[in-house]
């Protein structure tokens, strides 16, 4: 018998949990502060609506799915493991370390699975470059640059490096299999205080670099991870159709007399087995709840992934933030 699953927060992405652990049959309730909205849900998806304040005591829920603000994660992920329930938090799973840490510690003290929703993990073309690395097709890895661009969406309490981001760390830390060293960030607030461009620049103990660039005020959509080894360069590229998602360019460069000489040849196109990443993701929840497995995707983890997103963050002042909206408004 599958775990009986509650999805808590009813907007956007919770609502994309809500169908696709219908989809699955283990959809037990919605539950979200706005009541109408919980049972409107209900309705459409034939499960239960329950208040968020009864929804950790209820003995028919073995599971909580948190698509909350992130400021709500931490607090409401600490009162499910405290009362039984395994939990799969989306990101960013809190606002501070502190309170992520809290809230990790206390699933390990309940033996309770605690999962982060860094859905990209399970792309089916990302878990493809993961293995061609880790088989040793690209070498060396040198250096990772990932851009996620796009016209929003924009929050009043994230930022585009924490609303954005998540993702491409998560992704870069299973490429390195280590923490940065060292981090330095970079920001522009147009709109108001937050940033709506960022940059993360960092380095490895291992010698490698990575860059990552998120925008939520860009013309174009852009969701790109390259990948540089002294072998071969790979690029996951999400935007593009998916017998293209995945290229892997076999460049060579070289010293010639004490030049340099290179040759570029055309990428060649990975074959990738079509799947949703959340499907997979939430697939991969329910298994680790039955079988009690680790997560592929853990709270440590995701603490690293905060500890990163809170040294390069970029703080601007309200006024500064003001000014530079009236001046794009002119």
């Amino acid at each position: 018998m599958k775990p009986r699953i509650a999805v808590l927060g009813c907007g956007y992405w919770g609502s994309n949990h809500i169908r696709t652990l219908k989809s699955l049959g283990a959809l037990h309730a919605v539950s979200d502060a706005n009541r109408a909205r919980a049972e409107g849900f209900a309705s459409e998806q034939d499960c239960r609506a329950i208040d968020p304040d009864d929804l950790f005591q209820d003995e028919e829920v073995d599971a909580v799915v948190m698509a909350l603000p992130p400021q709500f994660h931490a607090e409401n992920a600490i009162k499910a493991v405290r009362a039984g329930k395994h939990v799969l938090v989306e990101k960013p799973i809190a606002l501070t370390v502190a309170d992520a840490k809290r809230a990790v510690k206390a699933a390990h003290e309940a033996r309770r699975v605690y999962m982060v929703g860094h859905v990209l993990r399970f792309h089916p073309a990302f878990e493809k470059l993961k293995a061609l690395i880790d088989a040793g097709e690209l070498g060396d890895v040198r250096y990772i640059h990932s851009h996620r661009l796009g016209l929003g969406k924009f929050h009043t309490e994230n930022d585009a490096l924490w609303d954005l981001a998540p993702h491409d760390l998560s992704m870069i830390l299973a490429i390195t299999g280590a923490p940065p060293v060292e981090v330095r960030g970079e920001g522009a607030a147009l709109l108001d205080h937050l940033s709506d461009f960022a940059h993360l620049h960092m380095r490895f103990a291992s010698g490698l670099r990575s860059h990552l660039f998120a925008s939520r005020l860009n013309p174009y959509r852009e969701r790109r991870l390259t990948v540089v080894g002294n072998k071969a360069m790979a690029v996951f590229d999400d935007v593009e159709p998916w017998d293209r998602k995945l290229a892997i360019y076999r460049h060579a460069v070289w010293q010639d007399s004490g030049q340099w000489a290179f040759t570029t040849n055309e990428p060649t196109y990975v074959p990738v087995e079509e799947g949703m990443p959340l499907t997979r993701e939430l697939e991969h929840f329910i298994d680790c709840v039955e079988h009690d497995r680790v997560p592929r995707t853990t709270g440590e983890e995701a603490v690293e992934v905060l500890r990163i997103l809170t040294a390069g963050t970029i703080i601007h002042s309200r006024d500064q933030g003001e000014f530079l909206a009236q001046q794009a408004g002119q």
